[in-house]
């Protein structure tokens, strides 16, 4: 592989999306310093990446101002916990990671003069009152809420990113990323589809919060991450919605996957947790206009890949 000029850094890059990004960017010939502190991420995540040319792992937790010598061009900046389950275990942090650790990472950024690119969240709009849900959307938001660690560190995020672009004019994007699935993701991560496909894998009832019918609209990760480089590729500041626009129920995504695995379509019920959003649809034609962009891998395609990664890892594991 011939390697360009550019160099990135992607900060949470042993995480889910991160790692995919990191190989994608290899695979395009940049060179990539992935930065993790690895309290959600990975290190199997990114070990097949350690021998190749031009990747570098920086262990950092991004709360603590850190540098990094040479030139950087781009700045992902993934790092965050990012599922119920992580960012409830890990609440103060990641308050920090969206504040003090996002401002560590601007900074860097005008330091190197790099373009930077936020990883944002659907969970800005909280359990939308409008669908589906276009950038001008302000959202609805429980500032006190189990989730609103998550939520408001994000929206902080987004607010100190413009504030240095306006400060400073620091080149800068903003990516609201949507629910994303694929390989790599930890089957207790507490969201819908690890969820599920472990307990299809061991041969459970899908375990269902609610009724089930609450919507989810899934997107695959390479798509996220065809994305992800389009954006920092582009001109554009955003926000832009990433994500899907196929809506799913919870049930029809557990029928999918037991169809797949052969598990019976059996269920346990408990109560939906507090301001579990009921449908959630992003409103992505910014991006389909801006960056000529819309997901390519359907879900049962997706799903099947996913399944097939899971069964392996665990094959592994064992």
């Amino acid at each position: 592989m011939r390697l360009d000029s550019t160099r990135v850094l992607v900060t949470g890059g042993a995480g889910f999306i991160g790692s995919a990004l990191c190989e994608r960017l290899l695979g395009d010939g940049h060179r990539v310093v992935c930065a993790d502190n690895f309290s959600t991420g990975r290190q199997a995540n990114i070990a097949h990446l350690l021998t190749e040319p031009g990747f570098q792992l920086l262990t950092q937790d991004v709360v603590e101002p850190f540098d990094v010598p040479g030139p950087l061009d781009q700045i992902f900046h993934l790092a965050s916990p990012a599922s119920p389950v992580d960012y409830q275990r890990l609440p103060l942090e990641t308050l920090r990671t969206g504040s003090a650790g996002t401002d560590n990472v601007l900074a860097l950024a005008r330091a190197k003069n790099a373009r930077f690119l936020l990883a944002s969240t659907s969970e800005v709009y909280g359990d939308p009152l409008e669908h589906p849900q276009p950038e001008t959307y302000l959202g609805n938001v429980n500032t006190v809420g189990p989730r609103s660690v998550y939520d408001e560190a994000k929206r902080y995020a987004e607010a100190v990113t413009f504030a240095y672009h306006r400060a400073y004019g620091t080149d800068v994007a903003i990516a609201r990323i949507f629910n994303t699935f694929g390989p790599r993701m930890r089957l207790n991560d507490g969201r819908v589809v690890p969820n599920f496909i472990a307990q299809a894998l061991d041969g459970r009832p899908f375990s269902i919060n609610g009724t089930g019918k609450q919507t989810r609209s899934l997107c695959y990760v390479d798509d996220m991450v065809d994305a992800l480089v389009l954006l920092m590729r582009s001109p554009h500041r955003g926000p832009v919605n990433l994500g899907s626009t196929d809506e799913m129920a919870v049930l029809d995504i557990a029928g999918l996957i037991a169809d797949q695995t052969g598990n019976p379509l059996r269920f346990t019920y408990a109560p939906l947790g507090q301001d579990d959003p009921e449908r959630r649809r992003p409103d992505t034609r910014l991006a389909q206009r801006l960056l000529g962009w819309s997901p390519a891998t359907g879900i049962p395609e997706g799903i099947a890949a996913t399944i097939s990664w899971f069964r392996t890892d665990l094959g592994s594991s064992r």
